[in-house]
C-alpha cells in the first residue's frame, strides 16, 4: 500500500509528460500533413534520379584512390 503513494503521482506526472508532448506536436505542425508522406513512396523521384547519375558521372570522372598495401583477405568458406 506505500508503494502506491509512490506510485500513483510518479504515474501521473507520465501522463501530464505525454499529454505536453502531444500537444506540443499538434501546435508546432507535425500533424498537419500526413498524406504527403504517405504518397511519396508511391511515386518515383525523377529529380533525385537524375541528381544520382550526375553524382555517380562525377565519381567516375575522378582518379581512382590508390589501392591499400594490405593483401586481400580470401573467404575459408569460398575454398571448401
Amino acid at each position: 500500500m506505500d508503494s502506491l503513494y509512490f506510485l500513483i503521482p510518479i504515474a501521473l506526472i507520465f501522463v501530464v509528460i505525454a499529454i505536453r508532448i502531444l500537444l506540443w506536436a499538434i501546435n508546432s505542425g507535425q500533424y498537419d500533413n500526413l498524406d504527403t508522406e504517405a504518397h511519396r513512396i508511391l511515386f518515383d523521384d525523377d529529380g533525385k534520379a537524375e541528381d544520382d547519375k550526375a553524382s555517380s558521372a562525377t565519381q567516375a570522372s575522378e582518379p581512382d584512390q590508390p589501392a591499400s598495401s594490405e593483401p586481400p583477405t580470401t573467404n575459408k568458406a569460398s575454398r571448401d
